[in-house]
Order: structure tokens, then sequence, then C-alpha cells
């Protein structure tokens, strides 16, 4: 998938340290949990739990400091 997304973070003792919300077309998802995270040398991944159920994951290239939306799937509708 890789489509690029608008990322407004939450910055803690690190910057961009977990996503809060992301813009993807017209629509704004709020992320109501980070379900898993993981690190690799560039990359920072998350796959989140947003407002309307669904899972995504979501990739920040630290090299270039730009997020893409990677994989989406249907949530438990929490």
């Amino acid at each position: 998938m890789n489509i690029p997304i608008r990322v407004l973070t939450y910055s803690g003792y690190k910057a961009d340290e977990r996503p809060t919300s992301f813009l993807w077309g017209e629509r704004t998802f709020q992320v109501k949990e980070i379900v898993d995270r993981w690190y690799d040398m560039d990359h920072n991944c998350f796959k989140v739990l947003t407002d309307d159920g669904n899972i995504y994951l979501l990739r920040h290239d630290m090299n270039s400091d730009q997020w893409e939306l990677v994989e989406t799937e249907a949530g438990s509708g929490k």
C-alpha cells in the first residue's frame, strides 16, 4: 500500500514518540490505542486502532521524516 499521509504525534522524551492522529485523503483518524509498535534501523512502525474501529499500520521513515500508511485491517469495533 505505502500511501503518504500526514501524522500528528505526541513528543515526550523524544520527538515523534507516537502518532495521535493521521490525515488520509480528506479524513482525519484519531488514534484510540497503540496495538503494537516496533523499531527498525530506518523506520518506526505503529499498529493503531482508530476512532472508526479499524486497525492501521503506520510507518515513519526516520531518514526522510515521512509517514506512510502501509496496511489496513478490520478492527474490533471498540
